[in-house]
């Protein structure tokens, strides 16, 4: 077990630890720290071209009405 110092910014350096991991940090009853390393998602997959297409055709999104419907729908009386 090794020993390390906090230095005046309350930050410690952990010897296997790489720039850009995350840790899980809990304190247990007997006043005890436990780092868990979370293991970052993997990304998604993006879509394609044609994917994209595809979904902006089928989006629920898209308007039903005309404009002249539309136009006569929100027209004050």
């Amino acid at each position: 077990m090794s020993t390390i110092i906090a230095d005046q910014k309350k930050r410690v350096v952990l010897p296997n630890a790489r720039p850009g991991d995350v840790f899980a940090v809990n304190q247990d009853p007997a006043g005890r720290w436990i780092l868990v390393r979370l293991l970052p998602e993997k990304p998604k997959r993006r879509l394609q071209a044609g994917q994209v297409v595809n979904a902006l055709r089928e989006s629920p999104l898209r308007p039903t009405l005309s404009w002249k419907q539309l136009k006569r729908a929100t027209r004050e009386l």
